[in-house]
């Protein structure tokens, strides 16, 4: 009888992300926006106009370029049957974006494509059968043997969804190597404004798109340097709590409403989701500012309200606010900004010789649910 080889905890061994071409001046956005949808609704532009100072956002990336508004002059009418083009034009974008951000992630990795074993693929802006991942495994020449994972319409929550299932395969599958690739685009649910719906107003100021890679796997080994190893991952929906964060898909692409209480609602629950994730680790007396965060930032309210609730000092959200101004919240591709703007502060203060920082802290995530993703994770650059 033989004994099954222990597997260590999984790491998070690159990241990589991409963009698409068209770049988003946050102080322009308004004036293109209104332009652009032939609406001169002064009421509505003002609106607009506050909202982009408020969510701290300076620059986005976005698939919607006046090209496919030329070509498609519909998606900025009211009321058309547009789900088909919109489609055709997100299933295209997401996996290209996909494709490059896996090989941004590969190139840093090191080691040859052919080591993937397993592929989890995460987006709420496609529908298609087969999925993104069979076009995303394709376009980087996996092999037919590799097995995928498909996640769809998790939203905010879906990147550390993603990696929360990238851990579990990969401490359950030893050798084996997980790649995690998360593509979004809003041409989905670009829409005119409306009086009627005044809350599509807060999308077009805060949700941007683009793509993140991460490779994930057990016990690295060659030219492999882990970044950070995921200790426990837990997953907790709130009751009730469905209609807080509402997207639906019509033929008129997809809508998608957030309950003005959803920040309120995260405060009130997320001391005890991280108490809980904390205590995985075991009997201690960290607090909460002797830990990294990394929070997917939804919005500057849900960072507000986190901070406030747990007492955290101002630098420690730093990554989460900066992938914010700089990209917008590219729902679950996010996460992987942070982590990236993360590693780079550690970096910063060691050049500095400064502490790199704490090598205990959270990932966080909130989606529609209403769901929390959090995994305990070490921090393996500082």
């Amino acid at each position: 009888m033989t004994t099954k080889s222990s597997v260590g905890k999984a790491n998070i061994l690159a990241l990589g992300k991409a963009f698409p071409h068209q770049l988003v001046m946050q102080d322009l956005l308004v004036e293109g926006y209104f332009k652009d949808t032939n609406c001169d609704d002064p009421e509505l532009k003002q609106k607009l106009t506050r909202l982009c100072k408020t969510t701290c956002v300076k620059t986005r990336y976005v698939v919607m370029s006046q090209e496919i508004l030329e070509k498609y002059p519909e998606f900025a009418l009211e009321g058309l049957p547009t789900v088909r083009q919109r489609l055709e034009i997100a299933n295209k974008a997401v996996t290209q974006m996909a494709i490059e951000a896996s090989q941004a992630c590969i190139k840093k990795w090191a080691r040859p494509i052919s080591d993937i074993t397993h592929l989890v693929y995460v987006s709420s802006s496609e529908a298609r059968l087969p999925g993104g991942d069979i076009y995303l495994a394709k376009g980087l020449g996996l092999s037919p043997n590799t097995n995928r994972v498909l996640l769809y319409f998790s939203g905010c929550s879906g990147g550390v969804a993603g990696l929360r299932v990238a851990k579990d395969i990969a401490e359950n599958n030893p050798g084996s190597r997980v790649l995690l690739a998360t593509a979004e685009t809003t041409i989905v649910g670009y829409k005119p404004p409306n009086v009627n719906r005044p809350y599509d107003l807060v999308g077009v100021a805060l949700f941007g798109d683009g793509a993140g890679a991460m490779m994930i796997g057990s016990d690295p080994t060659g030219p492999e340097s882990p970044l950070f190893e995921m200790h426990t991952a837990i997953q907790n929906f709130l009751p009730d709590t469905e209609k807080v964060i509402d997207g639906r898909l019509s033929e008129e692409g997809i809508s998608f409403r957030l309950d003005r209480d959803l920040p309120e609602i995260i405060e009130d629950n997320v001391k005890g989701f991280c108490d809980k994730l904390m205590g995985y680790y075991g009997p201690n007396e960290m607090a909460y500012n002797d830990l990294f965060w990394a929070v997917h930032p939804g919005g500057p309210a849900i960072l507000n309200k986190l901070e406030k609730k747990l007492d955290l000092l101002p630098d420690k959200l730093n990554a989460s606010r900066k992938a914010l101004a700089d990209y917008g919240n590219a729902s679950s591709n996010t996460i992987v900004y942070v982590l990236e703007y993360l590693i780079e502060e550690g970096l910063k203060r060691k050049k500095e010789g400064k502490d790199g920082g704490p090598d205990l802290g959270l990932i966080l995530a909130f989606g529609p649910g209403v769901t929390f993703e959090g995994i305990l994770t070490k921090n393996l650059t500082v």
